[in-house]
């Protein structure tokens, strides 16, 4: 199902555009099977290596493979925004829009505007500072540096080097704690480690935490478990710590991913995550999804961090996502007490590498007591 989707664009392009184009059929034939090529490289890379989401092949060329999809996906779009408002200015003044003059601009546009894109996606993410007041927060935690790294999605496309300069960036911001929010890799252990292996220079004065993505599971989750505690990465699966300062503290607690269930493991259970904490506790929750914040919020988390969404990578198809997160997809939003903060992400899923409008991120959270003056 998932292929046939992906052949969408592909299908209307060629009904909307190539069928129109004053060439021969061989010729229109060929344009629509080089389209179908595109729209379907995926397939070729499961056919090769057995996944999807992993294709092993030199960067060049999956930044070339994604780009190209990404022009298909906008020049659909714009296709079928032209065809909605030919048919609004027929219905309005029984007018026809003129076809190739305005379409092939949109070509063009398409093809740039992909190229930007991916620039975009690949690019080291800049720092991004929020600024969060929480309720309760203990005075101890005033001006508390926490950095959240989410969706890294190490691969041929986001390799080791990239994930060093990630590493350097966030380290020099010298934060109290370092939060991964899933989704750090795509592909075999053997494929991946030396990629991942950077992440063992993050340092935090009290220490880094993570948490599984549904990524995390799609890659024999089994033998990455090992790799993972070789690299002193500490997992939060439905557990918490309790971090101190002085008589104060706060407490960090995280789930997995639902899709750990599909695969043998231990799902998300937020009551044994917060299991021996007290009433009063500041907790910060680390949910690699963020649709279930209300739930969260109703269980008395003050502060969830969560990605998933990579900020909807393309301003305007962002909201073709927004449904599947409970409207939630990039930046601060108020859910009753809770503030819940959806990163855009470091990195993204190589498949669709495009970013316009949704800026990639590393995510430096200070947190406040709240105020009556809270910002």
């Amino acid at each position: 199902m998932f292929f046939i989707w992906m052949l969408m664009p592909a299908l209307y392009i060629g009904s909307r555009f190539i069928w129109w184009l004053p060439l021969s059929p061989v010729l229109r034939l060929g344009l629509f099977l080089v389209l179908v090529g595109i729209c379907e490289f995926r397939f070729l890379s499961r056919w090769l290596w057995g996944s999807s989401f992993s294709p092993e092949w030199p960067r060049p060329l999956v930044m070339l493979a994604g780009g190209l999809f990404g022009a298909v996906v906008l020049f659909a779009s714009f296709l079928l925004l032209r065809d909605i408002l030919a048919l609004l200015v027929g219905l309005l003044t029984r007018k026809t829009l003129p076809g190739l003059p305005i379409t092939l601009p949109l070509l063009a546009l398409s093809v740039v505007l992909a190229g930007i894109g991916v620039w975009q996606a690949t690019r080291i993410p800049h720092v991004r500072t929020v600024h969060v007041d929480i309720s309760g927060l203990p005075p101890a935690f005033d001006g508390y540096r926490l950095v959240q790294l989410a969706d890294i999605h190490a691969t041929r496309l986001l390799p080791r080097k990239w994930v060093q300069q990630i590493v350097a960036k966030t380290n020099a911001l010298q934060p109290d704690l370092i939060a991964l929010t899933g989704d750090m890799s795509d592909g075999s252990v053997g494929d991946r480690l030396p990629d991942v292996e950077p992440l063992t220079q993050l340092r935090a004065a009290d220490g880094v935490y993570a948490i599984t993505g549904n990524h995390e599971y799609y890659f024999d989750y089994a033998s990455w478990l090992p790799a993972w505690q070789k690299l002193g990465i500490s997992f939060l699966t439905n557990q918490h710590v309790r971090i101190a300062r002085g008589g104060d503290s706060l407490v960090l607690a995280g789930i997995p991913d639902i899709a750990a269930r599909n695969y043998g493991f231990e799902g998300p259970d937020l009551k044994r995550a917060l299991a021996g904490t007290r009433p009063d506790d500041t907790v910060i929750l680390l949910d690699h999804r963020p649709g279930t914040a209300d739930d969260n919020a109703a269980a008395g988390v003050k502060l969830q961090l969560s990605g998933h969404t990579h900020g909807g990578m393309v301003l305007g198809l962002d909201q073709l996502v927004k449904p599947l997160n409970n409207g939630y997809i990039s930046g601060r939003y108020p859910v009753g007490p809770m503030t819940l903060y959806v990163s855009n992400g470091a990195g993204l899923w190589n498949g669709f590498p495009l970013r316009l409008g949704r800026p990639s991120e590393i995510t430096e959270l200070i947190l406040h007591p709240a105020t009556p003056t809270a910002r």
